[in-house]
């Protein structure tokens, strides 16, 4: 999704400046509109805006704010008013950015607008948490619909660190190879090539002797443009993903690797299913916690078949045909929400789902990463074989007599 400023005017007729995400500034406008807003103007919001330098939106670490709904939820089941609960959080928080948007909700609240559209003017809490919001203040059950989403967030955040836990291994033996890479090429390599200029055997050098000194003299010359050459283009294709553009093609070349896709593809569906469950248990219509999820979803291609699958709820059938109909769902996860819907308890069989497909998601990543481990290995013991054989085989040839 891409961040779009938004000005518009409420029934009250007090005009509003906000950050919005959304695929498109037309999709933000009808939504808005439907949501009874007056629009004046959406317009992009990005790093480079009227050739300006625009900082960037920040957003709420997922861990403090998990501690301060848990705190949220304490205050008012103690008896405690909405205001007065988020007056003592606010002291607490050492974040001056977190703080500020709470201050700016307590201050919303006070004027009489409802909790959960004060934490969505801020443009910064996920659609799902305001959603659960409304939910709770149109059924009176605030408490309990926090409680649900409070519970999502700790399985969601202790399921997400398992999976970096399980990456840390390897991305520090790929972080060791380009080290060890660097340091032979702009260290190594060029003392070899003085070597064999004091003793005037440059011209008697092998061929990938002779390619290894070029390479070596062209990493330390240009050192620092490479560096930055590879710092832009990582920029570019950052800022690039924000686009709808880039987005779409950047989550189709992720879903076509190799296994790799399949497992992303997975833990997308595990997220929608808990996510989904926990909307449904809040007390929110099928088809708008489906909007939810879907807006809420990392891959976009997933993101678009939930939205389309909405449509054919909204129009008539049920949940496990519309996502079928997808091709994205495996034929399991169907089957298991289609006996959801039939026995009433489609909650509960999705958190099942998303358990199933959680445990299938570590199960493979960890088998996958059994094998990329020594993987690496083999590519850093094949790249640092080449280097010192294409150095020391020209010592070899001189030990043999070969250089005069």
């Amino acid at each position: 999704m891409a961040e779009f400023l938004v000005k518009v005017a409420d029934d009250r007729g007090h005009v509003l400046e906000q950050v919005e995400n959304g695929f498109s500034a037309s999709e933000i406008r009808d939504r808005l509109s439907q949501q009874g807003f007056l629009v004046y103007s959406v317009k992009p919001r990005g790093m480079f805006q009227g050739g300006a330098l625009v900082p960037q939106r920040r957003k709420v670490k997922s861990d403090q704010f998990v501690i301060f709904n848990s705190q949220f939820l304490t205050l008012i089941r103690a008896g405690l008013t909405i205001v007065s609960s988020l007056d003592l959080l606010i002291k607490r928080q050492r974040s001056a950015f977190f703080r500020s948007t709470l201050e700016n909700v307590r201050d919303r609240v006070k004027s009489g607008e409802l909790l959960s559209d004060a934490f969505a003017a801020q443009g910064v809490y996920p659609k799902m948490y305001t959603t659960t919001l409304l939910a709770g203040e149109k059924s009176g059950n605030l408490e309990e619909v926090l409680s649900r989403y409070i519970a999502f967030q700790r399985l969601a955040m202790t399921f997400r660190k398992k999976l970096q836990a399980s990456l840390v291994y390897p991305a520090l033996l790929i972080v060791l190879v380009i080290a060890m890479l660097g340091f032979l090429l702009t260290y190594v390599v060029p003392k070899f090539g003085e070597l064999y200029e004091s003793i005037s055997a440059t011209s008697q050098l092998p061929a990938m002797t002779l390619f290894m000194l070029a390479l070596g003299n062209v990493v330390r010359k240009y050192l620092l443009v490479i560096v930055a050459a590879i710092a832009l283009a990582v920029f570019l294709v950052w800022r690039w993903k924000a686009t709808d553009t880039g987005a779409r093609q950047i989550d189709q070349f992720r879903l076509g690797l190799p296994i790799l896709g399949g497992i992303w593809l997975k833990y997308q569906i595990a997220i929608f299913s808990r996510m989904l469950g926990t909307l449904l248990s809040g007390g929110i219509p099928l088809v708008p916690a489906m909007e939810t999820s879907a807006s809420s979803m990392q891959s976009r291609a997933l993101s678009d078949a939930l939205l389309s699958a909405a449509v054919r709820v909204r129009e008539g059938r049920s949940l496990a045909r519309s996502l079928e109909d997808t091709q994205k769902f495996p034929d399991l996860a169907v089957e298991m929400v289609e006996v959801g819907e039939s026995t009433g308890a489609l909650p509960a069989m999705l958190t099942s789902v998303a358990e199933f497909y959680e445990e299938d998601v570590q199960t493979a990543l960890t088998a996958v990463m059994a094998l990329i481990e020594p993987a690496i290995l083999m590519v850093m013991g094949v790249i640092v074989a080449f280097v010192l054989l294409s150095l020391y085989l020209p010592i070899f040839t001189l030990g043999a007599g070969g250089i005069k």
